[in-house]
């Protein structure tokens, strides 16, 4: 692959305003094999300079009230989706811009019951919200005992991927740990391989024994940076660490189950994982 002269300046602008790629807008993507010629560098859109949700779909604008059942006046009409999974007797983890906006929010387990979720807590910083749950919305999933993870590890996502378009239940993908540090050298996210899509945001990034190792928040921004360099990145997308989760988890008085894990098969993690996987609609 010939060396493109813009890509040393992009990666310098990454540090400094690189959150505005990470991708929100549910979008199609380009194929893969389409032709993709380098424009001219006047041609070149500005990036944005805020960052938008990233991997839940497309929320309106802030609404007022605390998220939960939706109140009077609201249409209940869903603003978007997301994924979650439960971290203890009736509580589940997902991300900030999932609940960000919401008048309502919904849960799906995997018997495929609807139920209210209610936001206790978030950190926009770390783009995480504590939702309460019912008790029997699940098992706890126990997270990693040692959190520290090595380049090349395999992990897996599980989750509700562009819910309406492709399965009505959860998918399935892996990959590996890419980088220690997120886009911009965010020392709170992994780079992972393995694909996520709009949609995927919230859920559980698992290692190879089935323990919580992050939680998925974004992916690269394939079309923007193909429009800057001519080049489409593949499977470029991150995860919220697993010890900022157990911090922001403990902060807020719950004690997730911590474990060692013994090796299992993809298959075998996503059978572990399935009954505690919440599928999250935002309401308006």
């Amino acid at each position: 692959m010939r060396a493109l002269p813009l890509l040393p300046a992009l990666l310098i602008g990454l540090a400094a305003s690189g959150a505005a790629l990470a991708q929100g807008l549910p979008g199609k993507p380009p194929p893969s094999n389409a032709p993709w010629h380098q424009p001219a560098p006047p041609a070149f859109p500005p990036l944005p300079t805020a960052k938008p949700p990233a991997l839940s779909g497309t929320p309106g604008p802030a609404l007022a009230g605390k998220p939960g059942a939706p109140p009077p006046g609201a249409t209940g009409r869903t603003l978007s989706t997301g994924t979650g999974f439960v971290v203890a007797s009736g509580r589940a983890l997902t991300n900030y811009h999932v609940i960000e906006g919401c008048r309502g929010v919904r849960m799906r387990g995997a018997g495929g019951t609807e139920a209210q979720a209610r936001v206790l807590a978030s950190d926009r910083d770390r783009d995480l919200a504590l939702l309460e749950v019912p008790a029997d919305a699940g098992p706890p999933l126990a997270f990693r005992r040692d959190g520290n993870l090595r380049r090349g590890e395999g992990v897996v996502t599980y989750g509700f991927p562009l819910a309406g378009l492709l399965s009505s239940g959860p998918t399935l993908t892996t990959g590996e740990i890419s980088a220690l540090a997120g886009l911009g050298d965010n020392q709170r996210q992994f780079q992972i391989s393995a694909p996520v899509q709009p949609g995927n945001s919230g859920g559980p990034l698992l290692d190879t024994g089935g323990n919580v190792v992050g939680v998925i928040v974004s992916k690269l921004n394939a079309q923007r940076i193909a429009q800057r360099t001519g080049d489409i990145p593949q499977n470029v997308n991150f995860a919220v660490k697993g010890n900022e989760a157990l911090d922001f988890l403990r902060r807020n008085r719950v004690e997730p189950q911590l474990s060692d894990g013994a090796g299992r098969s993809a298959a075998e993690i996503g059978e572990l994982a399935h009954p505690s996987v919440l599928f999250l609609r935002c309401l308006g």
